[in-house]
């Protein structure tokens, strides 16, 4: 698989893998109809637990971006958002821009990093 997963990160290698396709798909890496490698494929590369593996592609799944076809494994979704996403979306923006200001940022200094993702993710594509 093209992502790598840092074991001694605080954040959970699963969440580690559901964000790391989720960066490849924004950035075009990915595209509808692409394959992602079987759970067990995966597990093995990194050495650890299926579950693990399983647990991320379940939340990729959950997110809308991916769909498993059984034993034909998981592939990317076409990319066309559900009222219920843009909905979950707004709700998670929001509670990141509170979260923002609460923290002092102005709202230039939000929008100049949303800026920085957003360039980082069309400069990928």
């Amino acid at each position: 698989m093209f992502i790598t997963l840092e074991p001694d990160s605080e954040v959970p290698l699963y969440q580690q893998i559901h964000d790391r396709i989720l960066e490849a798909i924004a950035r075009g890496e990915l595209k509808e109809g692409d394959k992602l490698d079987p759970v067990r494929r995966v597990a093995a590369e990194f050495g650890i637990n299926p579950a693990t593996v399983k647990k991320a592609y379940d939340a990729l799944q959950a997110d809308g971006v991916i769909e498993t076809r059984g034993r034909s494994g998981s592939v990317i979704k076409k990319r066309v958002p559900t009222p219920q996403q843009r909905a979950r979306l707004a709700s998670d923006a929001l509670r990141l821009a509170t979260k923002a200001r609460a923290q002092g940022l102005s709202d230039a200094d939000i929008e100049a990093i949303l800026a920085t993702i957003k360039k980082g993710l069309v400069q990928c594509s």
